[in-house]
């Protein structure tokens, strides 16, 4: 297979490709640090092709995939992972910059690659495009905000994408991690490796590794099998109840 992998310069992307380069297909690896993927390639030889891509730019976007060279298509299956998270704090405390880089990314990139890999693929009557969402797609918490909404909008669409597929060969899934630790994530999230490093203390979180044995197991099905959503938590990580906040006098106390 040819896989296309975004953000795989690190975090899930960079074990995704690790993973399918391993197990011996081919791998596309996009991402904007050009550095990065140099020492992916100097790693993984000649099955890996770097392209530095910024998801968020439309004619990027149109021109990498026009000048994949011919032995580099057709892609087989289009995995977008790049994704961000930008500060915890309430939405009315929240900058808008920030929410807008996370729609721009989140969303608008995953939907314009998606959209140009997309109809080759169906002309083609196979493909597989998986989406990397997340458990807050599903489970709202106090400061998620906007990147909550861009995973629930990654979830739906993915589902849509179910619908129109039906019937034409082409496979589409939502992977929804929770709690994952060892990536850039929670760095680039509260800008500050410290506080990034106490979300995971005390707690054995889920790797990118396991993340990346996930995407190749959902990949490598029989083309007859969808896996329309699959969602993963450590064993440390479950659901809560929801906040109630109480008056009392002129106080409010969340419970």
């Amino acid at each position: 297979m040819i896989v296309l992998i975004t953000g795989a310069s690190a975090g899930f992307g960079q074990a995704m490709a690790r993973k399918f380069v391993k197990e011996g297909h081919r791998v596309i690896a996009a991402a904007r640090r050009a550095e990065r993927l140099r020492h992916l390639h100097e790693e993984l030889g000649d099955a890996l092709l770097p392209i530095t891509l910024d998801v968020t730019d439309k004619a990027m976007i149109e021109q990498a995939l026009a000048d994949l060279p011919a032995a580099w298509t057709p892609i087989d299956v289009l995995i977008n992972n790049a994704g961000l998270a930008l500060g915890v704090g309430p939405a009315h405390e929240s900058r808008l910059a920030d929410w807008e880089t996370m729609i721009e990314t989140n969303v608008r990139g995953l939907v314009t690659l998606t959209r140009h890999v997309l109809p080759d693929m169906v002309a083609r009557g196979s493909g597989h495009v998986i989406n990397l969402g997340s458990v807050a797609g599903e489970t709202p918490y106090p400061g998620g905000n906007v990147y909550g909404a861009t995973k629930a909008f990654v979830e739906q669409f993915t589902r849509n994408l179910r619908a129109d597929l039906a019937g034409t060969g082409v496979r589409a899934t939502n992977i929804a991690p929770g709690l994952c630790g060892g990536t850039e994530f929670s760095n680039v999230r509260l800008g500050d490796d410290a506080a990034a490093a106490k979300v995971y203390a005390g707690t054995t979180p889920l790797t990118a590794g396991d993340i990346a044995g996930v995407a190749y197991w959902v990949a490598t099905l029989p083309s007859h099998i969808n896996v329309n959503h699959l969602e993963l938590m450590p064993t440390c990580q479950g659901y809560g109840s929801l906040n109630i906040v109480r008056r009392v006098g002129d106080q409010d106390l969340a419970k």
